[in-house]
């Protein structure tokens, strides 16, 4: 029986169970848009119409932003205690958790992710709502004494309302990320989440209104970039504006919002190197390299999308990786033995296509994959995909596809290695793999890049700064980092004494000293 077939009772449920239209929420009711336009979602699976969406525009997107500037100006939101604020932040990862086999559906559904995989993005949604209650709670300021005459102090105050435009590739966990903080610090919010995944937004959105937060202070438009986008990130009534998605959108988000200095976090592309020296231990490097690629159906920014291997270990690291991929389960993503799933769209699906054939047409060789599993005749999937003997000058060694697709390179030496993991507008993450300590860390502080793992695939801790360099963004989240962006820090100073103040105008203006 071919993977796919074996959950055929369980997929056929879930296909005859409807996903109602999707709606914005503003100011704490759920609504179509103004126009009454909608659009249609996909079902990766099969690119048949999975739901019909409210298709914000300008005029929604103002909606949402006066309800949110109100929440934040007059509401009770910002004005809440930091522990209450907490309470209700405790209370979301508590519905999340209980909801948390309807989101993964929801989710699943949405963009083909493998339900054995959702599971664990899924936790992280409600953990990213219990971490950040707990670090609001620990947030403390700096204090400057100056003898006996200041005490100077730093306070954290919530910015504003603050502009989130979230991307498709992991909506619930990404999403509930930002969320998560800027709730927190008393901001309120816009959510303008990715059209081509828009059902766990709006269900987030109904669990949000269940654990009491207040109309106004969490709001949604659907829509498209460049209608529902596009406003939001240049609206005069948004503080703050996060973005993830692609280098060039980010960059218009980040120009639309100069006129009003809107402060922007964005992350962006990335392609992000995976350098295996000949003293690694190959095992666990090839084990790293394929989760690294092929998790997540290869639609991830962290993503190990260049494998630079060492010569004399490159044939056989790379052999291994691409037999490896030639066994990767490609199927149903409800089926819980699917290791990967479909793209998330036919448009992107033809796009990751396109690498594969200027790969071929520049000379390289598909070593496992680059084509549609023969029992899989419908919808966006595509065979775990190897691509060897890729040189630098090839654009599938240094622009992002963003898919389940592999791209290996040798390299002579650690001069060559870092010259090439640098070779690419991105600086995202990178892996480094060696039993030399001291070339590891050599090798990790050369590498232009945000994140790098020694001896380790891609394991987060969420006290750590999330981020990248040069066109692969700009900020840090994750931990207290997050609250850099999402507070302002005032500075109080206190005079203690009587210090001397300059005294001025005591002389009439006729008189001479």
């Amino acid at each position: 029986m071919e993977i796919g077939q074996s959950n055929a009772v369980e997929q056929q449920a879930v296909e005859r169970r409807l996903v109602p239209t999707q709606r914005h929420l503003i100011d704490g009711r759920f609504t179509d848009s103004l126009d009454g336009t909608t659009f249609c979602t996909l079902d990766p699976t099969t690119n048949r119409p999975l739901a019909e969406v409210a298709d914000g525009k300008s005029a929604d997107v103002d909606a949402a932003v006066n309800a949110a500037r109100r929440a934040f100006d007059e509401g009770i939101w910002p004005r809440l205690s930091v522990a209450e604020r907490a309470k209700t932040l405790r209370r979301i990862a508590n519905l999340l958790r209980i909801h948390a086999d309807e989101l993964i559906e929801l989710e699943v559904r949405d963009i083909g992710m493998p339900i054995a995989q959702m599971h664990g993005l899924a936790a992280r949604a409600a953990e990213n709502f219990d971490y950040y209650a707990g670090v609001i709670t620990e947030l403390h300021g700096r204090s400057f004494q100056v003898g006996d005459q200041f005490l100077n102090y730093t306070v954290h105050k919530p910015v504003g309302v603050a502009g989130l435009i979230m991307p498709w590739n992991a909506p619930l966990m990404l999403s509930t990320w930002r969320i998560a903080p800027a709730l927190a610090a008393g901001n309120t919010i816009v959510l303008k989440p990715a059209e081509w995944s828009p059902l766990t937004a709006t269900r987030l959105a109904e669990l949000l209104g269940q654990a009491g937060l207040p109309d106004g202070v969490f709001n949604l438009v659907h829509g498209s970039g460049e209608g529902a986008g596009a406003p939001l990130s240049r609206h005069p009534g948004v503080n703050l504006i996060c973005f993830t998605g692609e280098t060039a959108t980010g960059s218009t988000i980040i120009a639309a919002g100069a006129p009003t200095l809107k402060r922007s976090s964005v992350e962006l592309g990335g392609k992000s190197p995976v350098v295996v020296f000949a003293d690694a231990d190959p095992g666990l490097a090839v084990d790293a390299a394929v989760a690294q690629i092929f998790t997540m159906n290869g639609q991830r920014c962290t993503a190990g999308s260049r494998l630079l291997v060492e010569r004399p270990l490159y044939d056989r690291v790379v052999g291994a990786i691409a037999e490896r991929a030639r066994n990767i389960r490609v199927g149903d993503p409800f089926d819980k033995r699917t290791e990967l799933g479909p793209l998330i769209h036919p448009e992107h699906y033809e796009r990751v296509l396109g690498y594969i054939a200027s790969a071929r047409e520049e000379g390289a060789t598909i070593l496992a994959g680059g084509d549609r599993p023969e029992h899989l005749p419908d919808g966006n999937y595509l065979k775990a995909t190897v691509i060897g003997d890729v040189t630098e000058t090839m654009r599938v060694f240094s622009e992002e596809i963003f898919g389940p697709v592999l791209v290996a390179t040798p390299f002579d030496g650690e001069d060559e290695a870092i010259r090439l993991a640098n070779a690419t507008q991105y600086g995202l993450a990178a892996y480094v793999w060696t039993n030399d300590i001291r070339r590891a860390h050599r090798v990790a502080h050369a590498i232009d890049t945000g994140m790098c793992w020694i001896n380790s695939q891609n394991v987060r801790d969420l006290r750590t700064p999330f981020g990248g360099v040069k066109a692969s963004g700009i900020g840090r989240e994750g931990g207290d980092y997050a609250f850099e962006f999402y507070c302002d820090v005032e500075i109080v100073h206190v005079a203690l004494g009587m210090h001397p103040i300059p005294r001025l105008g005591l002389a009439g203006p006729d008189q001479e000293e």
